[in-house]
């Protein structure tokens, strides 16, 4: 029998459905969630914690658990709203949200909020750490777990991401997948798309439906070995 705080699977949290999350962003009030920003991260982040990330809350720190880096933390509304329901943190901190002494900040702050695996805000940080972490990982011959790191499309226009995608490709950083929300942000657009940007530098890619939990599940599963992965989720604003 495995122990309980095994990561092998993901963890079922306290019993919360993808049906209690709009409630739950609704307790984080104030002026700066950028609601379109977060909610357009919703149905990744709920398919990564619910389907497919290997973490537990309680055991974190688990050296085998999968590693999840939000790189679009300028929108935290929603990560937090799936943390919550997935017991990293207690549904009654999110009315706590941007104030003073706050676990919950405007950014997540690794320093603060469990579960968080790395202080973002800032447009463009994130992949080039999860490229670290990867190669971290295999330095340390840790094969099993995985690295996700989400990203907005506007974040892309960074160059910082450019080197990024460039040496994750040159080092074939299997254990690494990046998921890009593409709500149609970036300021300069892709030729071709992001998946050609990302193939170009010997990515495996796949577009799909941003809101389709089945879709996202099997992309972000799909195995891709001695190469990273892209799954580009397409996001259509309302309005």
């Amino acid at each position: 029998m495995k122990p309980a705080n095994d990561p092998a699977t993901p963890h079922s949290g306290p019993g919360l459905a993808f049906s209690d999350l709009p409630r739950l962003m609704t307790l984080l009030t104030g002026d700066e969630k950028h609601s379109f920003s977060a909610t357009s991260t919703l149905d990744a982040l709920w398919v990564l914690y619910h389907r497919v990330l290997r973490v537990n809350p309680n055991d974190r720190s688990h050296p085998d658990r999968d590693r999840f880096l939000l790189s679009k933390g300028h929108g935290p509304m929603a990560y937090y709203a799936v943390l919550a329901a997935k017991g990293f943190i207690p549904v009654d901190v999110l009315p706590t949200f941007g104030r003073f002494n706050s676990i919950l900040g405007m950014h997540p702050d690794r320093n603060l909020a469990p579960g968080v695996e790395i202080s973002s805000g800032s447009l463009g940080p994130g992949l080039p750490i999860a490229v670290g972490v990867a190669a971290g990982l295999r330095a340390k011959r840790a094969v099993g777990p995985r690295v996700f790191c989400l990203v907005g499309d506007g974040e892309l226009d960074e160059g910082s991401n450019h080197e990024a995608m460039v040496l994750a490709g040159r080092l074939a950083l299997g254990q690494l997948n990046a998921i890009i929300v593409d709500n149609r942000s970036a300021s300069h657009g892709w030729p071709g798309g992001i998946a050609a940007r990302f193939g170009v530098e010997g990515w495996s890619t796949t577009t799909v439906d941003g809101r389709d939990h089945e879709a996202l599940e099997t992309a972000m599963n799909t195995p891709h070995p001695d190469r990273p992965q892209a799954v580009i989720a397409v996001v259509e604003s309302k309005g």
